[in-house]
């Protein structure tokens, strides 16, 4: 397995930092707060969590002139944009990549877990045992100007992220900002989250009738895909229509028992491998994130909305023994949409097998900062932390070439 920067691969990782893992946010000081500012131009999100890590190579990402075992088992295919390319997986986010940025030079240099990559790519930071730092969402909420129903700000579908392996803050929180911050959770049926079995939040004022009856009364559409992230997509839309700010879509709620990005090709019914990726995954996100970008842009809800996809890494460039990809934070890419950003544009690249940032390499910190600017938060703004200390929302400038 890929090692982190200091050289800690999974169980060094667990060796030195088990006091920190189980339930590090239940001792944090008193909620902080963040500093007030003009927030009445908030723009919208609905940030599409790619559960797993997905292959850059067997993506957004292809390596065609490489050897077999980098170039794995899909052609490249031409995309609206002249000369970019994708795997022939994503046919109908091809045919759209006119309309929205491709993120190629994501990188980190922590240990390269679930844990950690979710932790810095919803938050901007790797958490510690004083300062569990809040989701993009959750700082949405506490400077969105509240409304006059209540509404919630902060949704996230179609449940908050299960186990990834290590029990430990996965970034899908408020943090330190206090459970007044937290995401609206939803608990619905497996197969049509319109069967809502619960829905709950720690602040009792919340209009949580406004979230069930729109999720409940949906009338799915078809070309979203017949599958629970389909349905999720298209109730994202929907809260968003409503006056919901954020919201996060959990593309797999966890990386056991069923198949999702994480494509080790481990062996059984249920370990994901690549092609997996040919019969299900692909198809899965290329239809809903496909029907998504084009309702936002219907409905004439595209400039006021960013459009996230982003995994918490990549896949290893080397197919593994069983023909499978392993985690790997050296690179990988991410999707941008809407919210006044430039369709068909390619930040950065990667080497020439898929394996680290050739240029414009972008770190979490810089990502985060880029979400922040595009909804119309000053990336600057600070925010409190332990002991009395305060830091900017982002530790970095945004991407230069996008805002």
């Amino acid at each position: 397995m890929q090692q982190g920067k200091s050289g800690f691969g999974r169980r060094q990782f667990l060796k030195h930092t088990a006091v920190t893992t189980a339930g590090a946010c239940a001792f944090l000081p008193e909620a902080k707060g963040i500093e007030t500012g003009d927030s009445s131009s908030i723009k919208n999100c609905i940030f599409l969590l790619l559960t797993g890590g997905p292959s850059q190579i067997d993506t957004f990402d292809p390596k065609p002139d490489a050897r077999s075992e980098i170039r794995g088992p899909f052609k490249a295919i031409s995309t609206k944009v002249p000369g970019t390319f994708f795997a022939e997986t994503l046919p109908l986010l091809a045919s759209r990549a006119d309309k929205f940025t491709v993120i190629r030079s994501l990188f980190h240099d922590e240990a390269p877990i679930h844990e950690t990559g979710l932790q810095l790519m919803q938050t901007g930071r790797v958490s510690t045992a004083q300062n569990c730092f809040p989701n993009y969402g959750s700082v949405c909420a506490s400077l969105a100007s509240p409304s006059y129903s209540q509404l919630p700000s902060f949704v996230v579908l179609p449940s908050k992220i299960g186990l990834t392996g290590v029990t430990m803050y996965q970034g899908q929180e408020a943090g330190f900002l206090g459970d007044q911050f937290q995401p609206v959770n939803i608990k619905s049926h497996a197969n049509d989250i319109r069967n809502i079995s619960e829905i709950t939040h720690n602040n009792s004022e919340l209009n949580l009738g406004m979230i069930r009856s729109t999720v409940a009364n949906l009338s799915f559409d078809s070309r979203y895909g017949n599958t629970r992230f389909g349905q999720s997509c298209q109730a994202a839309l929907a809260l968003v229509e409503s006056g919901v700010k954020f919201v996060t879509v959990n593309m797999f709620e966890t990386v056991f028992n069923e198949v999702t990005w994480d494509c080790h090709a481990d062996g059984g019914a249920l370990a994901s491998n690549l092609n997996d990726y040919r019969t299900k995954i692909c198809p899965m996100f290329d239809a809903a994130y496909a029907a998504l970008l084009d309702d936002l842009q219907v409905k004439g809800l595209l400039d006021s909305t960013l459009l996230v996809a982003v995994g918490e890494f990549g896949r290893s460039p080397y197919l593994n023994m069983r023909g499978g990809r392993d985690h790997h934070s050296g690179v990988w890419s991410g999707l941008l949409a809407g919210a006044g950003l430039p369709g068909g544009a390619v930040v950065g690249s990667s080497d020439s097998i898929g394996g680290a940032p050739k240029n414009t390499p972008v770190n979490a910190a810089m990502f985060a900062a880029t979400i922040y600017k595009t909804m119309g938060i000053d990336p600057t703004r600070k925010i409190n932390l332990a002991n009395g200390v305060s830091a900017p929302l982002a530790d970095s400038a945004p991407i230069p070439s996008l805002v």
